[in-house]
């Protein structure tokens, strides 16, 4: 790509918002007020905003790799927190898509160098739903069937905060798990009763907030 055009398209689109309303970006620049914590895959083909018809503005955005919630993650623990206590979202979701080259690497056993630690995080939701996959005997369902427990895994890790604990709890927050099919250009909910997988994991990672 020749990067002198995006500064060509930069312009372009400056100029389709003004054409609608003279004041969007001044009235961009006056701050957000998202009510949607959006997590999902650093995938090219994947966009948030635009997959789910909204506007700059409307979307808390974080990205990386198969759309991981990893304890150690300063990165995405700090999202986290300013999303829920700084912003005030009222809607985290974690959204997967199939295809996702991360969940398909974590299912093979080459080494991957640097890639490998954050790889086994995929690993590890691969161990824990071992029985479950197993029994797929189709490689492509079973790797789509990965794709989604990941999602739902990454999830609880969402809820394991105790910034999202303490909101949820006041009723203001809900987790959801999404897929992007790529193939069809379709949002799938995968509508994850959290109430009753958090209250399978909880005894263990309830915090007193």
């Amino acid at each position: 790509m020749d990067i002198s055009q995006i500064f060509r398209n930069n312009q372009d689109w400056v100029a389709s918002k003004l054409d609608v309303d003279p004041s969007y970006f001044e009235n961009l620049a006056k701050g957000q007020a998202p009510t949607i914590l959006y997590i999902g895959c650093s995938d090219s083909r994947v966009t948030a905003e635009e997959m789910m018809g909204l506007q700059p503005g409307d979307v808390f955005v974080h990205r990386n790799i198969a759309n991981m919630v990893i304890n150690t993650d300063l990165s995405s623990a700090s999202v986290i927190n300013y999303a829920v206590v700084h912003l005030g979202v009222q809607h985290i979701v974690v959204c997967g898509h199939y295809g996702c080259g991360g969940v398909k690497a974590a299912m093979g056993a080459t080494d991957l160098g640097i890639l490998n630690p954050y790889l086994r995080e995929i690993r590890d939701v691969y161990r824990t739903h071992l029985p479950t996959l197993r029994a797929i005997e189709d490689e492509e369902a079973r790797y789509k069937r990965l794709v989604e427990l990941n999602v739902q895994e990454q999830c609880v890790n969402v809820a394991k905060t105790a910034e999202v604990q303490k909101a949820y709890r006041k009723g203001g927050l809900t987790i959801h798990g999404w897929v992007l099919d790529l193939e069809s250009g379709k949002i799938i909910d995968l509508n994850l009763d959290m109430g009753a997988i958090l209250k399978n994991i909880m005894e263990v990672y309830t915090l007193e907030v």
